[in-house]
């Protein structure tokens, strides 16, 4: 089943005390409209700012094809000049890179982790059980000295299609299920984190190095990856970096991409056993999303994010000082007017949160 939706696109840079704007995109509306919103994000994670993109929405309303395309056993796919309906995850990863390209002069490092928070235990989607063989381990959020939040797995990647990869991989481990409204409903919070590390090219070796494959060749300008000794380890991460000339700062920006299940009513999805345990935790990690805006739209002292799996994880993101850009996705059936007004008033009370400035990222 193929649900056409309306998607109601909210900036929520929650840094500025001034109004953010607002898009509104109708259903026939094409994907590359939708991201040309997102764009701008994309360079601003290449200055070193934390970026987080999520959508969300009732179920069925068009959050995964927004974010990730249209449903395929294969997964997403690129270039994107053969699939114009890509959504917002390829097109986001094929631009990094493109941008990363620009700037010759500084290497990049590029980790990607895929987590899915289902029925509130965080699950890897890149992990392997050593003994079983089976992927999609349970796993504990781990949190930095630098008060980052991490999982176990992360994957260097050293090039879009790379990325996309291991993406579709970790689609495929997603939990989904049919339900009366939705026939490939997902029943957990993917979050997708790419990690940018960046510093002054300046190997005297000339050669790159991708610690993903093990190599090291000299890599063309337009696929960039991590080079020298500090991806090897052998130098610490506080060390400053062994160029001198021109500017030798290193920057580490994350980006989260976040695909949040839908809400559900009960009654219209129809769901019954385990389903309706996985609805139950659906909508309370929703409401404890809904509680972590509503307690920083009103500058509270303490926020709640440990009332959920998904607002721990996402705390940097959520109450830290990263761009932050939610996008609503609602459907225009007259049934679903109690959601969609549910919806509408999340990004109501995202937009009244207010953070002080974002400031670009440097490894301690």
């Amino acid at each position: 089943m193929t649900w056409v939706s309306q998607t109601l696109s909210v900036f929520l840079l929650l840094k500025h005390p001034f109004t953010v704007p607002l898009r509104v995109y109708g259903p026939a509306e094409p994907q590359k409209e939708v991201f040309g919103d997102v764009h701008p994000l994309l360079t601003s994670l290449l200055d070193g700012y934390n970026v987080c993109i999520m959508a969300y929405g009732q179920t069925g309303s068009g959050k995964s094809y927004t974010m990730l395309g249209p449903h395929s056993e294969e997964g997403p796919v690129l270039p994107l000049e053969c699939h114009s309906d890509l959504g917002l995850v390829p097109r986001a990863t094929e631009e990094l890179f493109r941008l990363i390209s620009e700037n010759p002069s500084r290497k990049a490092k590029v980790e990607v982790s895929i987590v899915e928070v289902y029925n509130n235990d965080v699950f890897d989607l890149l992990a392997e059980d050593t003994c079983t063989a089976l992927p999609g381990l349970k796993c504990e959020v781990l949190t930095t000295k630098e008060g980052r939040k991490e999982v176990p797995i992360c994957r260097s990647v050293c090039s879009a299609q790379e990325c996309m990869t291991l993406v579709g991989a970790g689609l495929q481990l997603r939990a989904t299920r049919a339900t009366a409204v939705h026939a490939h409903s997902s029943r957990s919070h993917l979050i997708i984190t790419v990690t940018l590390t960046t510093a002054p090219y300046c190997d005297s070796s000339g050669k790159w190095a991708c610690r993903s494959t093990g190599c090291r060749t000299p890599a063309p300008p337009s696929v960039p990856c991590w080079a020298g000794p500090r991806a090897q380890g052998l130098v610490s991460p506080g060390a400053p970096p062994a160029c001198t000339a021109g500017h030798t700062e290193q920057v580490c920006a994350t980006l989260h991409l976040v695909d949040l299940a839908g809400s559900e009513c009960v009654g219209v999805s129809g769901v019954t056993g385990s389903a309706l345990r996985e609805t139950s935790f659906i909508n309370r990690s929703l409401a404890a999303l809904a509680d972590v805006l509503g307690a920083l739209s009103e500058r509270r002292g303490h926020i709640p994010y440990r009332n959920s799996k998904l607002t721990h994880m996402l705390q940097g993101a959520l109450g830290g000082d990263a761009k932050l850009l939610v996008i609503l996705c609602v459907s225009p059936c007259q049934k679903h007017v109690a959601e969609t007004l549910q919806s509408l008033g999340f990004g109501a009370r995202a937009r009244q949160a207010e953070r002080g400035r974002p400031v670009p990222r440097k490894p301690q």
